[in-house]
């Protein structure tokens, strides 16, 4: 069943569970976020490319406006809760500044497998360890989800939102991990050349071939 949700497209991508703070200085955004606030009802973040909204997005709810500055500005804090698909855009709802969509609420599988969880934290664990992260991999506990390290291994934002559009989470796992055998080889050939860079005037023990 489709239903009208105020819509905030933004050039990044919101996932589901996701905290997100952002800073409100747009007139149609600051009425957006007002009225949200009176009538506790949420909106949505769609991914903008190319100045058009993608058509998957994440609803998000407001959970407190932070800040109110003198000129109406305002700091606000949000959490996602779920994805949906737009059916049709509207730049401006009716009689309002903001923009808006017929959207349909969509379910979320966040069941995973385990052994891939596993998988994955081993590759973020080597990741970490070549680029020089002190930090350690993410905790695999009970409610740990793809969406919770989207944003922390190297995803581009187009690559963000073909994350966000899966259905399940064994393809979220399958994509991360593919991401992941390919990011890591160009981290490990980026942080060779840093190396190299480095060596560059210094005296270089090197062995020669066998002739």
């Amino acid at each position: 069943m489709s239903s009208i949700l105020p819509l905030f497209p933004l050039q990044l991508v919101a996932f589901p569970g996701e905290k997100l703070n952002l800073h409100i200085f747009e007139p149609r955004y600051k009425q957006l976020i007002i009225e949200c606030e009176k009538d506790n009802k949420p909106f949505g973040i769609p991914y903008v490319e190319d100045n058009k909204p993608k058509p998957i997005g994440t609803e998000v709810e407001l959970l407190a406006i932070r800040k109110i500055y003198p000129d109406g500005k305002m700091d606000i804090s949000t959490i996602g809760k779920s994805t949906f698909k737009i059916q049709n855009f509207y730049k401006r709802l009716e009689n309002r500044l903001y923009p808006g969509g017929e959207i349909i609420r969509q379910e979320i599988d966040l069941e995973g497998d385990i052994v891939l969880y596993s998988k994955i934290r081993d590759k973020i664990a080597e990741l970490y360890s070549f680029m020089h992260i002190d930090k350690d991999p993410p905790d695999l506990n009970d409610g740990f989800t793809c969406f919770d390290i989207a944003h922390k291994i190297g995803l581009a934002s187009q690559q963000e939102y073909e994350l966000l559009t899966l259905e399940t989470e064994e393809l979220r796992q399958e994509y991360l991990i593919n991401h992941l055998d390919k990011f890591i080889p160009a981290v490990k050939e980026m942080e060779n050349l840093r190396k190299k860079i480095q060596m560059n005037g210094h005296f270089k023990n090197v062995i020669p071939p066998s002739l």
